[in-house]
């Protein structure tokens, strides 16, 4: 009997690195939540599905996913994921700035990604025709570490909160929810992760409290 493929995962949030955070489901439920990264496979394919590794990649490297090395690189995703909600969601429940703790663990994060990349030169289309050289940032040797997906998610957050975007990141108004997103709307009004799920259940609650007659 061939194993049931697992389900996609639910990228809402027009921004890899929430999508990334809200990887731990119902994470204010008194329960604890649920998590959707239970194993360094779930982390590649969540990095495929985003956009963040390609499918060559995540062969190369589910090759190793039962490794000791594997289930560290785990350890420090859920380090990274939950240092970073900690940031976001201290950020919007009105605090100056995020604790000292989550800053530090993120500073971490950054720097070791930072520490694995090496300058190269590449050829690039020149503006007066044919190609020039310039220099970029390149994984190099270190793109076969299991750490890699990690890493590419360190320096997608970097540049999150380092952009005026940090100021369109919102959670959804589902106190049951709460899932982050960032607000690319026209006009900035994205109230809800998912309106078809959370906000017509929300819109249903306040229809029913004011019309006790439907309950």
């Amino acid at each position: 009997m061939s194993k049931t493929a697992p389900k996609p995962f639910e990228l809402l949030a027009d921004h890899p690195v929430l999508d990334f955070i809200n990887t731990r489901d119902d994470r204010f439920a008194a329960r604890g939540g649920s998590e959707k990264l239970s194993s360094y496979a779930d982390l590649l394919r969540f990095s495929e599905q985003a956009g963040l590794l390609d499918a060559r990649q995540v062969r190369a490297l589910c090759r190793r996913k039962e490794s000791p090395a594997a289930a560290r690189a785990l350890k420090h995703a859920h380090v990274l994921r939950e240092s970073l909600a900690a940031a976001f969601y201290e950020e919007l429940g009105g605090s100056k700035k995020p604790s000292a703790r989550s800053l530090k663990l993120l500073q971490a994060h950054l720097r070791a990604a930072a520490a694995h990349q090496e300058l190269t030169w590449q050829k690039t289309p020149a503006s007066a025709g044919g190609v020039a050289l310039r220099a970029a940032w390149r994984w190099g040797e270190h793109a076969a570490q299991l750490m890699l997906p990690v890493w590419i998610l360190a320096q997608a957050a970097e540049s999150l909160l380092t952009s005026r975007q940090l100021e369109l990141v919102h959670q959804c108004r589902s106190e049951t929810c709460r899932w982050l997103f960032l607000d690319s709307s026209r006009n900035h009004s994205r109230r809800w992760c998912d309106m078809r799920v959370c906000g017509n259940r929300v819109k249903a609650r306040r229809f029913r409290a004011q019309h006790p007659t439907f309950r």
